[in-house]
Parts: C-alpha cells; structure tokens; sequence
C-alpha cells in the first residue's frame, strides 16, 4: 500500500468513526491548558486531572502564580514527574508571560517556546488546541503509532514525524488527528502490547500486515 494511500484509508476511518476527539486534560480557559500540558511531561493526564484543581483554585492568573516560589507550587505537584523542575517552569512561565506578553497566551508556536517549561510538543498543543491552528505535536504516543502503523518511515525524532505527518495530513484535520494518534496509542495501539483485534484500522497497518498469523 502506498503511503498516502493509507493515510488516506485511515484518515477516511478516523473521520467517520472518531468525529469528536479532544484532550483528556481538565481545564477552563489557555491558562489552565498551558499549566496542565507543562505537567503532563512524561507523566499521565489522568494524575494531572488529580492534582491540578487545587493548583487552579489557588492560581488562577499569570500574576497569582507568578507571585509565589516554586517551594510553594511543589507541593501542590509534588505526585507528577519531575515536581522539582516542573514547579519552576510554571511560575517561571508566570513571569514571562507577563513580562514579555503581557500576561496574554501567544498563539504562535515560536513564541510559546519561549515560555520556561515548553517545548515545541507543548506549544503545538496550545496553538492547535486553543487557538486552532494547522499544528501537529507530536508525544511519545504520536510518535510510537505514527511509526508503526506506517504513517512515518522509521522516523528517528519527534520533529521528523512532525514534518511528515504535516506534508500527508491535510491541514484543517491536523489538529484533530493530533488527538486521534493518541487516543489511539493511549487505549489501541499501545506500547507493549497493541489490541490488534480491537484495531479499526488493522487492514491498513504496516505492523499487522508484517504480523506472523
């Protein structure tokens, strides 16, 4: 099967079955999102969705959260990844944001890595998710599907999957597509063991064609 044939079988499949398919993230407004994806590095959305209400209870604005000291923020994230590194971003994120952007979420992917705490994933996450941009992150799920599925060659780094999920995805369906690949590594397609039989989209899967019967 060609490449872009499959993606489009597979596109075709997602689009007709997955018509909804969002974050897993709690949150009420591009603050609390930018907070949530920070957290949710290397760690599950389901722990962030635990620890993060009395986070945004406590900090619900740039100026809150920049006003305090990441000794502080530890211990309302002490149960994530990494809580040391993460309780710094954030409330360095705070500053930044309102010393360069006036407090205001920046659509724009460049832009958003500059804030402490996100990389180019996070800040594709925001520009697709609350600003609906033509933007592709790419997470350990995304990368892990996209390769054995057949979407990417064997791609060796996020970025490289990213640019070539982008040239064969058409642009106003990447922002859903993005959630797609996930929900689908996160619940189907997972990392030891892929539910095969529970796939929708086996007939066009590199790796179940490659399966010995």
């Amino acid at each position: 099967m060609r490449k872009q044939e499959r993606y489009d079988k597979i596109i075709e499949w997602f689009s007709k079955n997955v018509p909804v398919a969002e974050t897993e993230l709690h949150y009420k407004d591009p603050f609390q999102l930018l907070i949530a994806v920070i957290l949710s590095a290397q760690c599950t959305d389901k722990r962030v969705n635990i620890i993060t209400p009395p986070l945004f209870r406590d900090f619900p604005t740039p100026e809150a959260l920049a006003a305090t000291t990441p000794e502080v923020v530890y211990e309302y994230i002490k149960s994530v990844s990494y809580p040391n590194n993460k309780a710094k971003h954030l409330v360095g994120m705070a500053k930044k944001l309102l010393s360069e952007f006036n407090g205001i979420i920046p659509s724009d992917v460049d832009e958003l890595q500059k804030l402490p705490g996100v990389g180019r994933k996070t800040a594709n996450v925001i520009a697709s998710v609350v600003f609906n941009k033509e933007a592709m992150a790419v997470d350990t799920h995304v990368f892990r599907v996209s390769n054995r599925i057949g979407l990417t060659d064997n791609s060796k780094t996020p970025l490289e999957t990213e640019r070539t999920l982008v040239k064969h995805i058409p642009g106003h369906l990447l922002p859903i597509a993005h959630h797609w690949l996930i929900l689908h590594g996160r619940y189907i397609c997972t990392a030891r063991k892929p539910k095969c039989l529970e796939c929708g989209i086996r007939e066009y899967c590199k790796y179940y064609s490659k399966k010995p019967e």
